[in-house]
């Protein structure tokens, strides 16, 4: 069974909160989910809300052959707002929204499950504008400038107006992890999504020092080498306009 994936744009009240909306048909068996710095909301399988949270590292999750899952990405700096409590208490595991949420999670798990796709996504993407999601605008900052090649953490927060320790406190609420984490997982968006024929032109259009710097990042965030990670990804590339990708729920770094 062939995996689709189809991503779709926000409600334009919602652009600045959300990066985007989208469907999931899983082939089924173990799929790899790896950094990306976004929280979702996800219905998943058709069975279950949940919250994944944002990973410092590789994991993977089991989908049933034929399962379908529609999400909600949220953009890095909105997951703080959206989950009203930092968002380094969901980093690294998937979480019942109704631990999260309480009982609207439960009552809109129900609506979920009697929705069409269509209207899944509608209600997703209600849920944001029920919360009134406000992201950080320096953590979103923050973000863009780490995005690039030659970002430095201090040159970052002295550009920000903010000391470096009040850029980590405003990350771990508003992302789930540290500057210096976000930046790994920026820059392996970079690799992954880059220009250059090449590893190596990939590995300096993203930023990497050496060879040993990309080979460890990328080992610690995906579980694979450089090369092993690439081919894999490029078996299964997302849409084109993504920056980055999940196996089990695609995400983008924007």
């Amino acid at each position: 069974m062939a995996v689709e994936y189809r991503e779709y744009s926000p409600p334009v009240d919602l652009q600045g909160v959300v990066a985007c909306l989208w469907e999931r048909m899983s082939a089924g068996g173990q799929q790899l989910i790896v950094p990306d710095g976004c929280v979702d909301l996800i219905w998943l399988a058709e069975r279950e809300l949940v919250i994944a949270g944002p990973d410092t590292g590789p994991r993977t999750v089991w989908l049933p052959a034929g399962s379908r899952s529609s999400g909600l990405r949220l953009r890095p700096g909105a997951a703080g707002g959206f989950l009203g409590r930092p968002a380094s208490e969901v980093r690294n595991c998937q979480v019942n929204a109704e631990d999260v949420f309480g009982q609207e999670a439960a009552r809109l798990a129900e609506r979920l499950a009697a929705a069409s796709t269509t209207d899944r996504l509608r209600l997703l993407a209600h849920v944001v504008r029920w919360r009134q999601v406000t992201p950080d605008p320096v953590v979103t900052a923050a973000a863009c400038w780490l995005g690039r090649p030659d970002a430095r953490i201090a040159t970052v927060a002295a550009g920000l107006g903010i000391s470096e320790r009040q850029l980590h406190r405003r990350t771990l609420a508003a992302v789930g992890y540290a500057p210096k984490v976000l930046a790994r997982v920026l820059r392996l968006c970079r690799l992954t999504r880059g220009p250059g024929s090449t590893l190596v032109e990939r590995a300096l259009e993203a930023g990497y020092a050496s060879q040993a710097h990309m080979s460890d990042e990328v080992r610690a965030l995906t579980g694979l080498s450089p090369s092993r990670y690439l081919v894999r990804f490029m078996e299964d590339p997302p849409p084109a306009d993504l920056q980055h990708g999940r196996h089990a729920c695609r995400r983008s770094c924007r």
